[in-house]
Protein backbone atom coordinates (compact mmCIF):
# COMPACT_ATOMS: atom_id res chain seq x y z
CA UNK A 1 0.00 0.00 0.00
CA UNK A 2 2.66 2.19 0.74
CA UNK A 3 3.77 1.70 -2.71
CA UNK A 4 0.81 2.41 -4.52
CA UNK A 5 0.77 5.80 -2.34
CA UNK A 6 3.27 7.87 -3.73
CA UNK A 7 2.72 7.63 -7.64
CA UNK A 8 -1.15 8.29 -6.69
CA UNK A 9 -0.67 11.31 -4.93
CA UNK A 10 1.90 12.78 -7.59
CA UNK A 11 -0.79 12.16 -10.79
CA UNK A 12 -3.25 13.87 -8.33
CA UNK A 13 -0.76 17.03 -7.73
CA UNK A 14 -0.15 17.34 -11.18
CA UNK A 15 -3.29 16.77 -13.00
CA UNK A 16 -5.05 18.77 -10.75
CA UNK A 17 -3.88 22.15 -12.31
CA UNK A 18 -4.71 25.58 -14.33
CA UNK A 19 -3.20 28.43 -15.89
CA UNK A 20 -4.12 31.65 -14.74
CA UNK A 21 -4.78 33.83 -17.97
CA UNK A 22 -3.90 37.09 -15.82
CA UNK A 23 -0.18 35.66 -14.71
CA UNK A 24 0.24 33.13 -16.95
CA UNK A 25 1.50 30.68 -13.68
CA UNK A 26 -0.01 27.36 -13.28
CA UNK A 27 -1.50 26.69 -9.74
CA UNK A 28 -3.87 24.11 -8.12
CA UNK A 29 -7.37 22.93 -9.03
CA UNK A 30 -7.89 19.77 -7.46
CA UNK A 31 -11.80 21.72 -6.08
CA UNK A 32 -13.82 22.35 -9.60
CA UNK A 33 -14.63 25.99 -10.39
CA UNK A 34 -18.26 24.31 -10.74
CA UNK A 35 -18.86 23.23 -7.47
CA UNK A 36 -17.02 26.39 -5.83
CA UNK A 37 -19.06 28.94 -7.48
CA UNK A 38 -22.49 27.58 -6.59
CA UNK A 39 -21.60 27.07 -2.52
CA UNK A 40 -20.11 30.69 -3.49
CA UNK A 41 -23.34 32.04 -4.48
CA UNK A 42 -25.50 30.17 -2.17
CA UNK A 43 -23.57 31.45 0.70
CA UNK A 44 -23.63 34.90 -0.57
CA UNK A 45 -27.29 34.88 -0.75
CA UNK A 46 -27.68 33.74 3.08
CA UNK A 47 -25.07 36.17 3.94
CA UNK A 48 -26.91 39.28 2.74
CA UNK A 49 -30.40 37.56 4.63
CA UNK A 50 -28.35 37.51 7.84
CA UNK A 51 -26.57 40.72 7.52
CA UNK A 52 -27.77 44.42 7.12
CA UNK A 53 -27.19 45.41 3.54
CA UNK A 54 -27.01 49.68 2.97
CA UNK A 55 -28.89 50.70 -0.15
CA UNK A 56 -29.74 53.75 -1.64
CA UNK A 57 -27.11 55.90 0.32
CA UNK A 58 -24.43 57.33 -1.62
CA UNK A 59 -22.00 55.26 0.00
CA UNK A 60 -23.89 52.28 -1.30
CA UNK A 61 -23.55 54.02 -4.64
CA UNK A 62 -19.97 54.39 -4.44
CA UNK A 63 -19.43 50.87 -3.72
CA UNK A 64 -21.58 49.87 -6.67
CA UNK A 65 -20.09 52.49 -8.95
CA UNK A 66 -16.35 51.16 -7.92
CA UNK A 67 -17.08 47.91 -8.27
CA UNK A 68 -18.69 48.39 -11.88
CA UNK A 69 -15.53 49.95 -12.86
CA UNK A 70 -13.41 47.47 -11.68
CA UNK A 71 -15.60 44.74 -13.25
CA UNK A 72 -15.03 46.72 -16.11
CA UNK A 73 -11.40 47.15 -15.97
CA UNK A 74 -11.24 43.40 -15.29
CA UNK A 75 -13.43 42.63 -19.01
CA UNK A 76 -11.04 44.55 -20.63
CA UNK A 77 -7.87 42.91 -19.58
CA UNK A 78 -9.31 39.81 -19.88
CA UNK A 79 -10.21 40.24 -23.51
CA UNK A 80 -6.84 41.67 -24.51
CA UNK A 81 -5.38 38.31 -23.49
CA UNK A 82 -8.15 36.55 -25.17
CA UNK A 83 -9.89 35.40 -22.47
CA UNK A 84 -13.29 37.63 -22.82
CA UNK A 85 -14.94 34.23 -22.07
CA UNK A 86 -13.23 33.65 -17.99
CA UNK A 87 -15.87 35.78 -16.75
CA UNK A 88 -18.78 33.82 -18.30
CA UNK A 89 -19.95 32.11 -15.24
CA UNK A 90 -19.42 35.25 -12.94
CA UNK A 91 -22.82 36.82 -11.18
CA UNK A 92 -21.15 40.23 -10.43
CA UNK A 93 -22.86 41.52 -7.05
CA UNK A 94 -21.52 44.89 -5.16
CA UNK A 95 -23.09 45.44 -1.32
CA UNK A 96 -22.30 47.44 1.40
CA UNK A 97 -23.02 46.19 5.11
CA UNK A 98 -23.80 47.94 8.05
CA UNK A 99 -20.93 46.84 10.54
CA UNK A 100 -17.94 48.20 11.68
CA UNK A 101 -15.40 45.64 11.16
CA UNK A 102 -12.58 47.05 8.71
CA UNK A 103 -12.59 44.87 6.02
CA UNK A 104 -14.20 43.32 2.55
CA UNK A 105 -14.00 40.23 0.57
CA UNK A 106 -15.02 38.78 -2.83
CA UNK A 107 -16.29 35.62 -3.05
CA UNK A 108 -15.37 33.17 -6.41
CA UNK A 109 -17.95 34.31 -9.07
CA UNK A 110 -17.68 38.02 -8.26
CA UNK A 111 -19.76 38.53 -4.93
CA UNK A 112 -18.65 41.47 -3.29
CA UNK A 113 -18.99 42.61 0.20
CA UNK A 114 -17.76 46.04 2.00
CA UNK A 115 -18.52 46.84 5.36
CA UNK A 116 -19.07 50.33 6.63
CA UNK A 117 -16.35 50.32 9.06
CA UNK A 118 -13.50 50.33 6.28
CA UNK A 119 -15.08 53.56 4.59
CA UNK A 120 -13.53 56.11 7.18
CA UNK A 121 -10.29 54.75 5.83
CA UNK A 122 -10.50 54.53 2.28
CA UNK A 123 -11.56 57.71 2.63
CA UNK A 124 -11.40 58.49 -1.23
CA UNK A 125 -13.18 56.73 -4.04
CA UNK A 126 -9.43 55.76 -5.37
CA UNK A 127 -9.04 54.39 -1.85
CA UNK A 128 -12.15 52.00 -2.27
CA UNK A 129 -10.95 51.19 -5.57
CA UNK A 130 -7.48 49.84 -4.01
CA UNK A 131 -9.81 47.53 -1.54
CA UNK A 132 -11.65 46.41 -4.66
CA UNK A 133 -9.68 45.56 -6.60
CA UNK A 134 -7.32 43.81 -4.23
CA UNK A 135 -10.84 41.52 -3.60
CA UNK A 136 -11.49 40.95 -6.91
CA UNK A 137 -7.81 39.44 -7.83
CA UNK A 138 -8.60 37.18 -4.67
CA UNK A 139 -11.22 35.92 -6.83
CA UNK A 140 -10.12 36.23 -10.48
CA UNK A 141 -6.88 34.48 -9.67
CA UNK A 142 -8.76 31.18 -7.85
CA UNK A 143 -7.24 32.02 -5.07
CA UNK A 144 -10.38 30.41 -3.08
CA UNK A 145 -9.84 27.45 -5.87
CA UNK A 146 -6.44 27.33 -4.86
CA UNK A 147 -6.74 27.20 -0.77
CA UNK A 148 -9.40 24.48 -0.88
CA UNK A 149 -6.99 22.45 -2.98
CA UNK A 150 -4.47 23.13 -0.79
CA UNK A 151 -6.18 21.92 2.31
CA UNK A 152 -6.83 18.61 0.03
CA UNK A 153 -3.18 18.23 -0.31
CA UNK A 154 -2.99 18.96 3.17
CA UNK A 155 -4.91 16.34 4.41
CA UNK A 156 -3.71 14.13 1.67
CA UNK A 157 0.03 14.45 2.81
CA UNK A 158 -1.58 13.82 7.14
CA UNK A 159 -3.15 10.39 5.06
CA UNK A 160 0.44 9.66 3.30
CA UNK A 161 2.51 9.87 6.90
CA UNK A 162 0.05 8.07 8.35
CA UNK A 163 0.87 5.02 6.24
CA UNK A 164 4.35 5.67 5.84
CA UNK A 165 4.91 5.47 9.80
CA UNK A 166 1.77 2.51 10.54
CA UNK A 167 4.92 0.34 11.25
CA UNK A 168 5.97 2.74 14.17
CA UNK A 169 5.49 3.23 17.49
CA UNK A 170 1.98 5.18 18.64
CA UNK A 171 4.31 7.71 20.50
CA UNK A 172 6.32 8.04 16.93
CA UNK A 173 3.50 8.35 15.39
CA UNK A 174 2.14 11.09 17.62
CA UNK A 175 5.00 13.10 16.98
CA UNK A 176 5.37 12.77 13.31
CA UNK A 177 1.77 14.11 13.06
CA UNK A 178 2.41 16.76 15.30
CA UNK A 179 5.24 18.26 13.58
CA UNK A 180 3.99 17.62 10.13
CA UNK A 181 0.90 19.83 11.32
CA UNK A 182 2.90 22.80 12.71
CA UNK A 183 5.40 22.10 9.62
CA UNK A 184 2.20 22.22 7.43
CA UNK A 185 1.01 25.56 8.78
CA UNK A 186 4.14 27.63 9.21
CA UNK A 187 5.98 26.55 6.31
CA UNK A 188 2.99 25.73 3.47
CA UNK A 189 -0.52 27.19 4.57
CA UNK A 190 0.95 30.81 6.19
CA UNK A 191 3.33 31.29 3.10
CA UNK A 192 0.81 30.06 0.23
CA UNK A 193 -1.75 33.14 2.00
CA UNK A 194 0.94 35.50 2.30
CA UNK A 195 1.71 35.04 -1.44
CA UNK A 196 -1.79 35.09 -2.54
CA UNK A 197 -2.31 38.53 -0.24
CA UNK A 198 1.27 39.83 -2.63
CA UNK A 199 -0.80 38.79 -5.40
CA UNK A 200 -4.24 40.60 -5.35
CA UNK A 201 -1.99 44.10 -4.32
CA UNK A 202 -0.33 43.49 -7.89
CA UNK A 203 -3.38 42.28 -9.81
CA UNK A 204 -5.68 44.66 -8.01
CA UNK A 205 -3.30 47.77 -8.62
CA UNK A 206 -2.88 46.98 -12.24
CA UNK A 207 -7.10 46.64 -12.07
CA UNK A 208 -7.56 49.85 -10.49
CA UNK A 209 -5.29 51.52 -12.94
CA UNK A 210 -7.16 50.05 -16.09
CA UNK A 211 -10.50 51.61 -14.21
CA UNK A 212 -9.16 54.88 -14.53
CA UNK A 213 -7.66 55.50 -10.85
CA UNK A 214 -4.69 56.46 -10.49
CA UNK A 215 -2.64 53.55 -8.67
CA UNK A 216 -0.59 55.89 -6.45
CA UNK A 217 -3.33 56.33 -4.23
CA UNK A 218 -3.13 52.71 -2.77
CA UNK A 219 -0.13 53.68 -0.89
CA UNK A 220 -1.70 56.39 1.34
CA UNK A 221 -4.36 54.24 1.40
CA UNK A 222 -2.27 51.19 2.98
CA UNK A 223 -0.60 53.68 5.41
CA UNK A 224 -3.68 54.34 7.11
CA UNK A 225 -4.63 50.96 7.19
CA UNK A 226 -1.60 50.56 8.73
CA UNK A 227 -1.51 53.49 11.58
CA UNK A 228 -5.22 51.81 12.23
CA UNK A 229 -3.87 48.39 12.66
CA UNK A 230 -1.62 49.31 15.25
CA UNK A 231 1.35 46.83 14.24
CA UNK A 232 0.99 42.85 12.86
CA UNK A 233 2.45 39.89 14.18
CA UNK A 234 5.84 38.84 12.97
CA UNK A 235 5.42 38.00 8.79
CA UNK A 236 6.35 34.64 9.25
CA UNK A 237 3.41 34.11 11.76
CA UNK A 238 1.09 35.98 9.65
CA UNK A 239 -1.35 35.50 6.91
CA UNK A 240 -0.42 39.00 5.29
CA UNK A 241 3.24 40.49 3.95
CA UNK A 242 4.21 43.17 6.70
CA UNK A 243 3.03 46.58 6.21
CA UNK A 244 6.60 47.64 5.29
CA UNK A 245 6.62 45.07 2.67
CA UNK A 246 3.23 45.51 1.13
CA UNK A 247 3.55 49.10 0.46
CA UNK A 248 7.04 48.89 -1.15
CA UNK A 249 5.67 46.54 -3.06
CA UNK A 250 2.98 49.10 -4.35
CA UNK A 251 5.45 51.79 -4.76
CA UNK A 252 7.69 49.22 -7.06
CA UNK A 253 4.67 48.07 -9.50
CA UNK A 254 3.08 51.44 -9.58
CA UNK A 255 4.49 51.63 -13.06
CA UNK A 256 3.64 48.97 -14.55
CA UNK A 257 0.26 49.15 -12.96
CA UNK A 258 -0.17 52.78 -15.51
CA UNK A 259 1.65 50.92 -18.16
CA UNK A 260 -0.79 48.38 -18.47
CA UNK A 261 -3.55 51.05 -18.11
CA UNK A 262 -2.24 53.12 -20.76
CA UNK A 263 -1.55 50.09 -23.37
CA UNK A 264 -5.40 49.10 -22.91
CA UNK A 265 -6.03 52.79 -23.44
CA UNK A 266 -7.63 53.57 -19.79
Amino acid sequence: MRKQWLPAFILLLFSGCVTNPLTGKSTMALVSNNELLASSFQQYDEFLKENTVVSGTAEARLVEQVGARIRGAAEKWLASEGRGDYLSDYQWEYKLILEDTVNAWCMPGGKIVVYTGILPITLTEAGLATVMGHEVAHALLNHGQQRMSAGVLQELGAVGLSIVTSEKSPQTQQLAMTAYGAGSELFGVLPFSRSHESEADHIGLILMAIAGYDPEESVPFWERMSSQSGGNPPEFLSTHPSDTRRIGDLRRWIPEAKEKARLLGS
